[in-house]
């Protein structure tokens, strides 16, 4: 194919972009073949740029599940330069962050034991060497030269950091593996050069996947009209400030904390960066000493996935499991581990999602409270190291936990939350973090990782976030009254049905979410054709909706969106990563503060009679 006739079709294309391909933050599992993600949707693009058309763009099928790993816009790129270049569009990976499409390879190499050789010119002004070796445990080295043509043969891979006029555009030297451009505020765009650095396609990816996100839709197009010759203006650059002051101030509002809320690219990134600053703390106020991060068995599978991903990295770092709903007390759970590790005067950080997910389970907050704050000691009678409560907040950001006098207001905590649920109603990935007064000192250190990333919110997530944040709390009031009236109509309609979601009286402490579940009544003779029944009745209800409902029910993973029913099945989408026995195959329900109830019912009360 020539470039030419790529960027003709690109310069087309561009003119008729779906609406979808720039807002939307998560898509419909229904379309979307994991199995083949990216690659389903690149060979119905190649069909459609083989004949020249573009009229077929909006249908083409789901990309990725979540738009923080890939987009159609990052595929359209990435493929745009595969073409210019001439290798497989899987080659060619982008990055919201001008420093991970490094690390991503560092990660895989520090695994495999390989060395590093990384030249530039310059790198990232983020990049932090010195963290990178010490807390990252990353093994490199660094050559600046103005002359990459002349480079030596090297046993290990070799990485060429540009950061030219076009992020685009890339030159091939001899005695690269791979060629990353970078530029502030875009990102960096990773093009593995040699044979044998395709073989690191699938990590690399994944560390997109966990650690942060892609180039971001906007930055995406951007790219791609200076490719084909547009103008591609920033539109947000000169409101960030203002923009980044008002979210601030509207979270320490929401939150009732008074130290400044971090921003971050997604979730998952501001998860990341919480991590990474508190192994750094611990190492640099408790060296020598283990560091432990209590995780739930079924939480969400990023948050599972990464907190494993990082422990495999590093030697001082392990995971214990938490065992946290579904029959086994958060509490309950927790006191013996917590016990456990003073004894072995490790740190303990703890990372738990209050409500649980999927079973929408509260423990008994004086109890955990009590068990927190506890004075524990080491096996010769020191003091043990309080934990730290890390809080994911994302299913109730409306209430507040960590102010004043507040339910974990007296032990050290933080809490975070994605940005593209309530934060954003859907129209972003950013996440963000809060700390109490316990905690505040720690998120100096959070915030060097969050930028030695570079995985900060980008200016147009900022000001999405900015006109999103003010009514939020409203929206949320509005969502869970819906959820509750849902929850009350099915448990008159269907009384067999296990229904998960909090009571009345946690309702009126503020546990206000507007996503709950449900196990189906099932049927048969044996263990597992009662499972096998209930799962395909799972599917037939949530297909039943989808199909009666379209322009309301979707079968997303997400939740916190202004319109419409999300419905999904945790075991095969939220808890992707989580270990196949702590898996819940039941349907979880999102519902909003704007749907056509009559309608939802209607259906519902006809799956019943399906029966």
């Amino acid at each position: 194919m020539k470039n030419d006739t790529a960027l003709n079709y690109i310069s087309k294309l561009l003119n008729q972009v779906p609406e979808d391909w720039l807002r939307l933050t998560t898509h419909r599992l229904d379309i979307y073949n994991e199995a083949a993600a990216k690659t389903d949707f690149l060979s119905q693009f190649e069909a459609l740029f083989l004949t020249k058309d573009t009229s077929g763009l909006h249908q083409l099928p789901t990309a990725y599940d979540y738009i923080r790993l890939g987009h159609p816009l990052s595929c359209v790129l990435e493929w745009t330069i595969a073409q210019e270049v001439g290798v497989s569009a899987d080659q060619v990976i982008s990055f919201s962050s001008q420093t991970i499409a490094i690390m991503a390879i560092l990660r895989k190499n520090r695994l495999d034991k390989l060395p590093t050789r990384i030249i530039s010119r310059q790198l990232p002004d983020c990049f932090d060497i010195d963290r990178l070796k010490n807390v990252y445990d990353y093994d490199f080295e660094w050559l600046q030269t103005n002359h990459p043509e002349s480079l030596s043969p090297f046993e290990g891979s070799t990485i060429w950091v540009e950061q030219p006029d076009n992020i685009a555009h890339f030159e091939s030297y001899p005695n690269v593996d791979f060629a990353i451009n970078f530029r502030p505020v875009m990102g960096s765009i990773l093009l593995m050069q040699s044979k044998d650095s395709t073989a690191y396609v699938s990590a690399i990816q994944h560390v997109r996947r966990r650690e942060t996100i892609a180039m971001t839709p906007v930055n995406c197009l951007a790219v791609l009209q200076e490719m084909v010759g547009q103008s591609a203006p920033n539109e947000y650059k000169a409101a960030y400030a203002q923009n980044k002051a008002l979210v601030q101030q509207t979270l320490r509002d929401i939150t009732h904390t008074t130290a400044d809320p971090l921003l971050a690219s997604s979730g998952l990134s501001i998860q990341y960066a919480i991590m990474m600053g508190l192994i750094d703390e611990a190492m640099q106020q408790h060296p020598g000493k283990a560091i432990r991060f209590i995780v739930p068995t079924n939480c969400y599978g990023g948050t599972n996935d990464q907190a494993r991903r990082v422990a495999a990295c590093l030697d001082p770092v392990r995971i214990v499991d938490l065992a946290v709903d579904g029959g086994s007390d958060m509490v309950s759970s927790l006191e013996p581990v917590l016990d456990q590790l003073a004894l072995e005067d490790a740190i303990p950080y703890i990372i738990a999602e209050i409500p649980t997910n999927p079973r929408v389970e509260v423990p008994d907050m004086q109890s955990l409270l009590n068990t927190l704050a506890k004075p524990r000691q080491t096996a010769d009678g020191k003091t043990a190291v309080q934990a730290v409560f890390i809080l994911d907040q994302t299913f109730c950001p409306n209430l507040n936990m960590l102010g004043e006098g507040a339910l974990l207001s007296d032990v050290p905590s933080i809490a975070y939350a994605s940005g593209s649920k309530f934060p954003s109603a859907g129209k972003c990935t950013a996440g963000y973090c809060v700390a109490n007064n316990k905690a505040a000192n720690l998120l100096q250190t959070i915030e060097r990782h969050l930028l030695l990333c570079d995985n900060a919110a980008t200016l147009h997530q900022m000001a999405i976030l900015a006109e999103q944040l003010p009514s939020m709390l409203e929206r949320i009031e509005g969502a869970y009254q819906n959820t509750r009236e849902f929850v009350n109509f099915i448990g008159e309609t269907l009384p067999e049905a296990n229904i998960n979601f909090v009571s009345e009286e946690l309702a009126a402490q503020g546990f206000t979410p507007s996503v709950f579940s449900m196990d189906l009544p099932t049927k048969g003779a044996t263990d597992a054709e009662r499972e096998a029944y209930k799962r395909q009745l799972n599917l037939k209800l949530i297909n039943m909706m989808i199909q009666a409902i379209p322009q309301e029910s979707k079968f997303c993973v997400s939740y916190g969106q202004p319109k419409g029913c999300y419905w999904t099945v945790p075991a095969t989408s939220t808890q992707g990563t989580t270990k196949e026995g702590d898996k819940d195959y039941i349907v979880r329900v999102s519902v909003s503060p704007e749907l056509d109830f009559e309608k939802h019912k209607q259906v519902f009360n006809d799956f019943v009679r399906s029966l």
